[in-house]
């Protein structure tokens, strides 16, 4: 960890410019699709409701960030203690809530597409609205007692906010915490990830199978399947490896300083490409629904090359759409 004012370890020479892209591309995408959600989206379904939450959960992490950035940047935490647990907690709840939430998103497509008569497909906005808050409530549960220890290392300039510790200076309450956390980490990843490669080749068996029908449909499904799985390989991949690597060196290797120190490093800067899912996303929720594509579309007029003798269809539950035929 830094020890000091001086910036020197890969963290605080990596981290600061890659979480500064992350913030910037982040805040531009999801303020406008927040924009698009609460003044051009009439009509809500199950789908768009699924989304809007993943809109949520980036914004809480765009709002940890900034501080992240300020301690990485000065070489030291400035905001106390509280803060510091509040931030852990919105850093590593993020992570969490953006992959079951992009898992429930591809699952619901799933069904859509592959078991169109299943009674999910039926869900109304009230029960969609109770499974994301059921998704929040299991988000939120084990990264709760982040909450309850204090994570301040050192004083004066040497103040430091890190989940991540020396065994030798942690309490045995923080070695099951932060083993709880890796055990988290990894089962958080694989079990949503094989349940998108199972949706991706029932929906692209689907898609070769089917020779009537709506197949457009199929591959719209298909595409969304893909930009999930993408943004997970992305920005969560590289945190489960390091974490993995943590895993091994510990249980195998505990005298190995080096080994251990070295996958810490790693640990810490792909922590970087987790919060990069908040500038990724917006382009899921293109992909995955229809009324927020058109919505945007047709709130960038200026982009787009309309005809003004063919109106086009307008789309149900949008506001003052725009007619639109092709890009310019």
């Amino acid at each position: 960890m830094v020890e000091s004012g001086s910036c020197e370890f890969p963290e605080c020479l990596i981290l600061p410019p890659v979480l500064a892209v992350d913030v910037v591309l982040g805040l531009l995408g999801n303020v406008v699709a927040l924009w698009i959600f609460c003044f051009k989206l009439k009509a809500w379904n199950p789908n768009n409701l699924f989304l809007f939450s993943l809109v949520i959960a980036d914004f809480l992490a765009l709002v940890s960030l900034p501080l992240r950035i300020d301690a990485l940047l000065r070489g030291y935490w400035v905001f106390g203690d509280a803060i510091c647990r509040i931030n852990l907690f919105l850093m590593f709840s993020n992570r969490t809530a953006s992959i079951a939430l992009l898992t429930v998103v591809a699952v619901y497509r799933y069904f859509k597409v592959v078991h169109p008569h299943h009674r999910f497909n039926r869900m109304t906005r009230r029960q969609a609205a109770v499974v994301s808050l059921f998704v929040w409530l299991l988000v939120v549960a084990p990264r709760v007692p982040l909450l309850a220890f204090n994570h301040i290392k050192g004083s004066g300039d040497r103040t430091q906010c890190f989940f991540f510790t020396s065994y030798k200076e942690a309490s045995r309450a923080i070695v099951v915490l932060v083993a709880m956390h890796r055990i988290l980490t990894v089962l958080e990843f694989v079990v949503p990830l094989a349940l998108l490669l199972f949706c991706s080749v029932r929906i692209s068996r689907f898609l070769r199978q089917r020779q009537m029908g709506k197949p457009d449909k199929v591959r719209k499904a298909m595409r969304v399947c893909a930009a999930i799985v993408a943004v997970f390989m992305v920005c969560f991949l590289p945190t489960t490896v390091t974490t993995i690597g943590l895993w091994a060196v510990r249980s195998y290797r505990p005298w190995d300083c080096n080994a251990f120190y070295t996958f810490t490093q790693l640990n810490i800067v792909s922590l970087g490409l987790n919060f990069l899912n908040s500038a990724l996303d917006p382009i899921v929720y293109v992909f995955s629904s229809s009324m927020f594509r058109k919505a945007l579309l047709g709130a960038l007029p200026h982009c787009l090359c309309c005809r003004r003798d063919d109106p086009g269809p307008t789309e149900p539950g949008i506001s003052r759409a725009l007619p639109i035929s092709t890009w310019c």
